[in-house]
């Protein structure tokens, strides 16, 4: 008997996670083996569990799906995920980042379970818009818009960075940042330091702006900057 595809689900929705898992679960060649509500148990989760693909949200609160992708894909190689968001904006860094595929939740009725079928296979499968996108990227990057070069001057965060922004965009205190990572405050406080040189930014409300403007949260999610003040 053929061994069947495993599932990972990761979105912070539980009524969205709870439609996937019927969709994913009626199907006789897959199994769901368990849900996520956040990155950072999305990237614990498939440590622990080696699923063959990861259905993955955005937007999420800790650790956002760009990052939990990147860290995945880097302990785990050999796992697909199947970024699965309400936004097509993040199609390039999260492509670049080895994500298999890209599907819009409109479509992901009709097209996710062919889309797990295919990434797992080791194809690439994207929602017909986003393949549109792509197509006019790669056409504009040859024909030399500035592409290429926008590129190379895009500021580079390490994983950690990353994190640490987005708990800081959260409104996260520093003490808590500490405890969620299992690091000391002085190293979340260099953390910031290293952050606002990198981007040059000056204090916590312009950290929260970029993080917004990147994606790595929402704006219904992120602190409002006149509350984001370390007491």
């Amino acid at each position: 008997m053929q061994r069947k595809v495993t599932v990972l689900l990761a979105d912070d929705h539980r009524v969205v996670r709870q439609g996937l898992r019927a969709l994913v679960a009626g199907e006789p060649d897959f199994e769901v083996v368990g849900e996520a509500d956040n990155g950072r148990e999305a990237v614990l989760m498939a440590k622990k569990l080696l699923p063959d693909v990861v259905v993955m949200d955005i937007a999420m609160p800790l650790l956002n799906g760009l990052e939990a992708t990147r860290q995945i894909l880097r302990q785990l190689p050999s796992t697909k995920v199947l970024v699965l968001s309400s936004y097509g904006d993040y199609v390039q860094p999260l492509t670049q980042a080895g994500a298999a595929g890209y599907l819009i939740k409109q479509t992901a009725a009709s097209e996710l379970l062919n889309a797990i079928r295919e990434v797992r296979k080791g194809n690439a499968f994207f929602s017909p818009s986003i393949a549109r996108r792509l197509r006019d990227q790669c056409r504009g990057s040859l024909g030399g818009n500035g592409s290429p070069a926008d590129a190379a001057t895009e500021v580079q965060l390490t994983s950690r960075e990353s994190e640490v922004l987005q708990l800081i965009a959260e409104g996260q205190p520093n003490k808590q940042i500490a405890d969620g990572l299992g690091i000391s405050v002085k190293t979340v406080e260099k953390h910031r330091q290293t952050l606002m040189a990198k981007l040059n930014i000056h204090c916590i409300a312009d950290l929260t702006r970029y993080a917004i403007s990147k994606g790595i949260v929402e704006c219904n999610t992120a602190v409002k900057p006149v509350l984001a003040v370390e007491a």
